[in-house]
């Protein structure tokens, strides 16, 4: 981890995101707080070229995604083109269709049409799918969790993952030991802290809550990860501002 590969996930920022010029003052405003990169997802529907356009001009490199699932299924062409233009090589899954969460069968259903796609990202584009966690992968089937499953059936070359920390912690995971699980497979992470607040458990800015993260960061540059991505699903505060507490504290720690 360095500066040029703290990101910011754009979801955090979704009220903000709606319009073309919502998206080009957040691009600034991250700059300013001193991102170089973003990772693009909850945004309006805005035309990608103006995305570029937008994150050049804010000196923002676009890391990674996430993209509707039934757009890699029906529209992998033009969502490949998208990727290219943004000089884009990750293309993240940000949660498993529901159809598919209630059953191991359904799991293995999930990978084998995702392992598909994944090898055309990969032999036909050049690019890398990656998916992402949440808690309920941590279900158990047969004694094993889900995303052990999702881990052990597909193939390392084309099936990434961007592992979500918190959610592995919320899942009852432990998050190094996770990283080290998907070493050689993960080129993007999500972080976010967790606190409790009046007995529940809250997302929290890096450093804020409870989590280990010195601990963690020194795992993802084990396992060599390249992009390490501030994400915040809900702010107790402005969200620019909790993007700001997580990028100072990642930078204590470079």
């Amino acid at each position: 981890m360095n500066l040029e590969t703290i990101a910011a996930q754009m979801y955090t920022l979704r009220e903000f995101t709606q319009t073309p010029e919502g998206l080009r003052d957040a691009f600034q405003k991250l700059k300013d707080i001193g991102y170089k990169a973003v990772q693009i997802s909850g945004t309006g529907p805005i035309d990608p070229a103006l995305v570029k356009q937008y994150a050049d001009e804010s000196g923002l490199q676009i890391c990674a995604t996430h993209v509707p699932w039934n757009r890699l299924v029906n529209d992998l062409d033009a969502l490949a083109e998208e990727h290219k233009l943004w000089n884009c090589k990750y293309v993240g899954l940000g949660s498993l269709p529901a159809e598919y969460q209630s059953s191991l069968e359904g799991y293995r259903s999930f990978v084998k049409l995702a392992s598909e796609i994944a090898v055309t990202l990969k032999e036909q584009h050049g690019l890398q799918f990656i998916y992402h966690n949440h808690d309920f992968e941590f279900t158990k089937f047969e004694g094993t969790t889900a995303l052990d499953v999702m881990l052990q059936e597909t193939d390392p070359e084309s099936f990434g993952f961007e592992l979500d920390l918190y959610w592995v912690q919320a899942g009852g995971g432990n998050p190094v030991d996770w990283v080290q699980k998907v070493e050689g497979r993960m080129g993007v992470v999500h972080l976010k802290d967790m606190a409790i607040v009046d007995r529940r458990q809250v997302f929290a800015e890096i450093g804020e809550g409870n989590m280990n993260y010195k601990a963690i960061v020194e795992a993802c540059r084990a396992a060599g990860v390249e992009w390490f991505v501030v994400e915040q699903d809900v702010c107790r505060r402005n969200p620019f501002e909790s993007l700001e507490i997580s990028y100072k504290y990642l930078t204590s720690l470079l």
